[in-house]
């Protein structure tokens, strides 16, 4: 029997090795109860390029697990991939729904000129 972590690992390792096919840059989220998480990594998948999160000190004066936290890191990811040069990646969900935080985040990072 799949606990809810192994199903939602099991569902990410095949959008990955479909990302893996493509050979693009990938935005991966991953996200826990206080905080979301973004990275943009390399085809490769060997070296992470940009990176933004709750974390930040930019962005911790408030609430850093609702839907406003979410979209503040999607700006964010979006203006530091642009600062390195990365318009386009394919969203890697991590075997999360598209819902709620996660979409919030693709949403920012979409109005902010990253393409997926």
């Amino acid at each position: 029997m799949f606990d809810k972590k192994a199903a939602r690992l099991r569902r990410a390792k095949k959008t990955r090795a479909h990302i893996r096919d493509l050979g693009v840059n990938r935005l991966s989220v991953n996200r826990t109860n206080t905080h979301i998480y973004a990275q943009i990594i390399s085809p490769t998948g060997g070296e992470v390029l940009a990176q933004a999160s709750t974390l930040d000190a930019t962005l911790r004066s408030g609430a850093t697990s609702n839907i406003e936290a979410a979209t503040a890191v999607g700006k964010l990811i979006a203006e530091r991939a642009k600062a390195a040069g990365i318009t386009k990646v394919a969203f890697d969900r991590s075997g999360f729904k598209y819902h709620g935080r996660v979409k919030a985040l693709a949403d920012a990072a979409r109005e902010n000129g990253l393409e997926f």
